[in-house]
């Protein structure tokens, strides 16, 4: 099986990549749509273009796809960027990151149905504290890239997820019912390094954006 992997850089869709070498299949590219729309409803935003270094890291081939992120108009972008990776690479799969956005995940399989091609989404339902438990335990280094809720703010941009995060994350889990894994758009997320990587990447420069609970950072890595 040759798969592409819709990668946004963030830490579920990096785990999908890693979790499809480990079970043996032929990652032959990265798909990443690079949104014009902050607010897109299929694809993560900050730091969407550094994707470029991860993929480089990772010695897999990217293909990058432009879209203005217009609510499922970008359906059309994602399709034309799955038929190139299928032209470019004869790929018969698409992974995703997917845990539990049935309006991704649906979407992403009505194109791969069209294009006769198989869909797998292996976080699909996990549980989320054991995501972030394998996450760790597997040595991923991921920081926040972007905080969108209540409590959380400024001084949690560019936190690591690591055994301090999942205890504070657990404490706001119980309080004010966030999900500990950000999948309600609570958080989003950049991996630095992780067991795919020739290295780590680092951050040399950073801007921090945002008022009150909506947070984001942009990043430069080399």
């Amino acid at each position: 099986m040759k798969a592409g992997v819709l990668f946004s850089g963030g830490k579920d869709s990096v785990y999908a990549t890693y979790l499809a070498k480990l079970n043996d299949i032929d990652v032959a590219c990265l798909i990443t749509l690079n949104s014009e729309n902050k607010e897109s409803y299929m694809f993560h935003t900050p730091s969407i273009t550094k994707v470029e270094k991860q993929a480089e890291m990772m010695d897999i081939p990217l293909i990058i796809y432009q879209t203005k992120g217009e609510k499922e108009k970008e359906l059309n972008d994602l399709h034309q960027a799955i038929r190139q990776a299928i032209d470019r690479y004869d790929i018969d799969a698409v992974i995703t990151g997917a845990i539990e956005s049935a309006y991704q995940a649906s979407r992403v399989q009505k194109i791969c149905d069209e294009e006769h091609i198989d869909c797998f989404n292996p976080l699909w339902q996990k549980d989320q504290f054991e995501l972030l438990h394998e996450l760790i335990e597997h040595k991923f280094d991921i920081i926040l890239t972007g905080v969108f809720c209540y409590p959380l703010g400024q001084s949690w941009i560019g936190r690591m997820i690591n055994q301090e995060f999942l205890t504070d994350v657990t404490y706001l889990h119980e309080k004010y019912a966030i999900n500990v894994a950000g999948e309600g758009g609570e958080f989003e997320t950049f991996v630095l390094h992780c067991p795919l990587y020739e290295r780590a990447l680092s951050v040399i420069h950073k801007k921090i954006i945002g008022k009150r609970n909506a947070w984001s950072m942009e990043i430069e890595v080399e």
